[in-house]
Formats: structure tokens, sequence, C-alpha cells
């Protein structure tokens, strides 16, 4: 069975996580290992001179690692850690648009799904043009689209692989 790892920066309460673990649920052994506070721009930012918690949570029905570390801490922590080898991680859904320079190089969103490059997992980032997690949730025009977005692109590369010489894949929506 193929292993997906589900991480975001918006930290365990954010309906991007949530959504992103219902999405994907099915199509292996999922572990959601995130921040448990908020992490934005934090980018490829890695904690060393403090120690790093990891608290194991109930959230509406599935197991959560919550760690006190940024975004790229959690890939080290569930690679070296908590669920070994994963066959894929998914960054997300994170609340805002991440499609400028400054941005995309800053982003905690993006900067998870760089580490796990960089580790030689392939990875996708998933983010949504919207102010809040309000406008995310239970949004009957926006879930068919992002579904879909999700499921294609993470069977895809659990399938074939990244496309070319691509180990990380960024996918922003702005659907207005």
């Amino acid at each position: 069975m193929v292993k997906i790892l589900v991480t975001n920066d918006d930290g365990i309460y954010s309906p991007g996580l949530r959504i992103l673990y219902e999405y994907v649920k099915d199509l292996g052994e999922v572990y959601v290992v995130a921040p448990e506070t908020p992490k934005s721009a934090s980018g490829l930012g890695i904690t060393l001179h403090k120690p790093l918690r990891v608290s194991v949570m109930d959230l509406c029905g599935f197991k959560v690692y919550a760690t006190s570390g940024t975004p790229s801490d959690t890939i080290y922590l569930a690679a070296l850690e908590i669920t070994g080898n994963v066959d894929l991680v998914l960054s997300g859904i994170n609340i805002g648009d991440n499609t400028s320079m400054q941005v995309i190089l800053s982003s905690g969103t993006l900067g998870a799904a760089f580490q796990a490059a960089l580790l030689g997992i392939p990875a996708i980032a998933y983010s949504v043009d919207v102010e809040s997690g309000d406008e995310l949730e239970g949004n009957e025009e926006l879930e068919p689209i992002l579904r879909t977005i999700v499921r294609e692109s993470a069977t895809y590369v659990l399938r074939n692989g990244m496309p070319g010489a691509l180990m990380s894949l960024a996918l922003t929506f702005q659907g207005r």
C-alpha cells in the first residue's frame, strides 16, 4: 500500500488540511503531520536550537501528529521518526495564493514540498486564492473543482511519478 504524507503551513486546525486529508484518505495509507500552529512564510526554515515536540491527537476523526516545528521540520520528522519512507507528500490546501516569486520562495506550504523534493520524495503543494478558511470550507462551487485537481494530480504522481525532471509541483487555483 502506498504511503501519503499530508502537511501544511497553516496549522492542524486549518480547514485546508482537513479538506486535503478527506480528498485523499482512500488513496493509500495517509499520515497527517503538520505544525500545531500556523507557520506561514517559513519557507525552507528548519528548527535548530530548540527541541521539537510532537503530539498525537484525534482531529475530526483522524489521527494527526502536531509538531512545534516548521513545515520543513514536519517532513524530516515524518520521514525519520513517524512514517518512514513515504511515496508522496501533499502540502496544503493553503489559504491564499502562492503566485509571486517572493511568496513562492517564502511560502511554508511550498517549503514543505521543496523539502520533500530535496529528500527525493515527490511532492505537490496546493493553494487556493481565498481570503479565509470560511471561503474554502463548504464552498459548493469550489469543492468539486478542488477535489478533482487534488485527486487527479495525486493519483497521476502515484501511478507515473513526477513529470519530467520535477520532484515538486505547486498548484494554485484562482477561480475568481
